[in-house]
């Protein structure tokens, strides 16, 4: 009697494979490494790319540092059309060059040039690790050359912003002698008096270390930032023995004098801006800038 009362009625019920997971659109999430939080990408890009639960530190392009730290609409930059090449003729370094400009825009991996921090003129050299690793070719030790050059010649401080995981291989010993250049031009820094400060971010690691990044007559770095040499698991199998939790990290290179200050990120401009102060009460002027010619 009840036959065909919920004719037209029927229920489909879907049925979800299992290990399945729902999609979820690219790009609107990240997951923090230190802490597996799970954060909004809006809100990463909005509190500096700094985890709110446990303040990790993510990497930042170098356009975003320029945001974050040299006042607006000052920075002038230089040196942007120096390319590198590929002199040892190296399988597929061209692919990987070409790659890396279409992946962050950039020519090289570092900007340089010329803007102002609180009011005070400032030769700028940011290196992104976005651009094969921030390492350091014949190119980017020439900008870096050059960058301290300019803080020379103008009589202004020079401020680099770190982070690499060392010399670029497929270049050799071209690679290997941008350490010895860029050390060199600082030391004519250090003649002449010219503030030289080096924040280091994560990672600073192995040529760019050895070199111009550790020569900074102040050393800042970020929290957790991994500041080193070799990495870790080469140097435990080259001593054979188990490194202290912690090693080469920010808080324990601090611990054993080599950074002057580990500063949050959203603190670096304020830093910045009191240490250039005080060093603008040296007398050689740092907002304005002269030509040095020889040793103050």
């Amino acid at each position: 009697m009840l036959e065909g009362l919920f004719r037209g009625k029927q229920k489909y019920v879907t049925i979800k494979p299992a290990g399945v997971k729902r999609e979820v659109p690219d790009g609107l999430w990240t997951k923090c490494p230190s802490c597996n939080q799970i954060l909004y990408n809006k809100e990463l890009v909005n509190n500096l790319k700094v985890c709110r639960k446990c303040g990790f530190h993510f990497k930042m392009s170098s356009r975003e540092r320029l945001d974050l730290i040299v006042d607006d609409g000052s920075f002038v930059e230089y040196d942007f059309d120096l390319l590198s090449g590929n002199p040892l003729d190296f399988p597929g370094y061209q692919d990987k060059l070409e790659k890396a400009v279409e992946v962050t825009g950039l020519q090289e991996a570092i900007v340089t040039g010329i803007g102002t921090i609180g009011g005070y003129r400032v030769s700028l050299g940011i290196m992104d690790f976005a651009f094969i690793g921030a390492s350091m070719g014949s190119v980017v030790g020439e900008k870096v050359a050059r960058a301290f050059e300019r803080a020379l010649n103008q009589g202004i401080p020079a401020v680099m912003v770190c982070c690499s995981g060392g010399a670029r291989m497929q270049e050799g010993i071209l690679s290997l002698m941008q350490m010895a250049k860029t050390a060199a031009t600082v030391a004519k820094l250090n003649e002449a008096g010219i503030l030289y400060i080096s924040v280091l971010t994560d990672p600073t690691t192995a040529g760019v270390f050895a070199s111009f990044a550790s020569l900074g007559d102040i050393v800042l770095a970020e929290p957790r930032a991994q500041i080193g040499f070799a990495g870790p698991r080469v140097i435990e199998e080259t001593i054979r023995q188990k490194l202290p939790p912690g090693f080469q990290s920010a808080e324990f290179v601090l611990s054993h004098g080599f950074v002057d200050r580990i500063v949050e990120r959203k603190d670096l401009k304020k830093s910045l801006v009191q240490l250039l102060s005080l060093h603008e009460r040296d007398g050689w002027g740092v907002k304005g800038g002269s030509a040095v010619s020889s040793p103050a």
